[in-house]
C-alpha cells in the first residue's frame, strides 16, 4: 500500500488561485436534495454552476461546460439515461467528468450503474469509505449515504480503484485520502458539523469536478478541493452554534478564502 503524504499549503494556494481565475462552468447532474446548496457552494468559490437534467439538453450542455458532475443520490432510470448521454458528450468534447457514487453498495440499481460508468473513464471519483470500497468491489455494508467505515479502511481500495479506472480517487472522512494509484495525499481538517447538514459531501464532489479540470497535476488539484472545503468547515464551525447557523457561515467562509493566506 502506498503511504500517504501531506498536501502542501502552497499547492492549495496555487490550485485555488487557478480555480478563481478560470471560474469554471460546472454542469451538476446531482441529486434533488442538494441542488440549491451545491449551486451556492460553487458560486461562493467563484465558479458557475448549472443543473441541466433532460437527456438531450444534458448532452448538449456537457459538451460546452468545463466540467461535469455525476451524482447518483436520487437516481432514476430516465436520469441514468440522461447521465450516460452527458458523459458520452463530455468525453467526445474532451471534457473531464467526476463521479459521486452515493450509497453504492447498498442498492443494486445504482451499484450496477456506477460500475457501468467506471468503464467510461471518469477523471475523478469522490466518495465516503463505504462507497469507495463498494465501487472497488469489496464486500461492505452501508446505511444509506452514511459510511460504516473510516477513510483509512478504504485507502487500499481507493488506490486499487484509481489504478483500475485511471481516475483520481478521493475517499473522504475524518482524514481525506486522495490517490491516483501511484501517489497518495492526505488532507486533514473539517468539522463534525459538516456531517449534521445535508449536502456538504455532494457539494465537495462538485468542487472536485471543477478543480479536476484545471491544468497541471490533477491529484494535487483534487486534494486541494478537499482542503478548501474542509478549511471552510473549520472556520464555519468556530462561529456556528449548530447546524442552522453553520450553513451561512460555511458559505461565507468559502467566499472569503484567500489563496495568499496559505502562502
Amino acid at each position: 500500500m502506498i503511504q500517504p503524504e501531506p498536501l502542501s499549503h502552497s499547492d492549495v494556494a496555487d490550485s485555488l488561485t487557478l480555480f478563481q481565475q478560470r471560474s469554471p462552468l460546472i454542469h451538476c447532474m446531482t441529486n434533488d436534495v442538494v441542488q440549491t446548496f451545491t449551486a451556492n457552494v460553487l458560486l461562493a468559490l467563484g465558479a458557475s454552476p448549472a443543473m441541466v437534467i433532460d437527456a438531450q439538453e444534458a448532452a448538449q450542455f456537457s459538451a460546452m461546460a468545463d466540467a461535469l458532475l455525476i451524482n447518483v443520490g436520487t437516481l432514476t432510470h430516465s436520469r441514468s439515461e440522461a447521465m450516460l448521454a452527458a458523459v458520452h458528450a463530455a468525453s467526445t468534447a474532451g471534457r473531464g467528468w467526476t463521479l459521486d457514487p452515493v450509497a453504492v453498495g447498498g442498492l443494486d440499481f445504482r451499484t450496477a450503474f456506477c460500475h457501468q460508468l467506471l468503464r467510461l473513464k471518469p477523471a475523478a471519483i469522490r466518495g465516503n469509505a463505504s462507497e469507495i470500497m463498494a465501487l472497488a468491489k469489496q464486500a461492505v455494508s452501508g446505511r444509506g449515504v452514511d459510511s460504516q467505515h473510516a477513510s483509512t479502511a478504504a485507502l487500499h481500495a481507493a488506490q486499487a480503484l484509481a489504478q483500475e479506472s485511471g481516475a483520481v480517487v478521493a475517499v473522504t472522512g475524518e482524514v481525506d485520502f486522495v490517490t491516483d494509484g501511484n501517489r497518495t495525499l492526505s488532507v486533514s481538517g473539517g468539522s463534525a458539523l459538516m456531517t449534521r447538514v445535508v449536502g456538504t459531501g455532494c457539494a465537495l464532489s462538485a468542487a472536485v469536478a471543477g478543480f479536476a479540470t484545471l491544468p497541471g497535476d490533477r491529484l494535487v488539484h483534487v486534494a486541494s478541493a478537499c482542503r478548501v472545503v474542509s478549511l471552510a468547515g473549520e472556520r464555519a464551525a468556530a462561529q456556528a452554534r449548530g447546524p442552522g447557523s453553520f450553513i451561512p457561515a460555511f458559505l461565507d467562509a468559502l467566499y472569503l478564502l484567500d489563496p495568499e493566506a496559505w502562502r
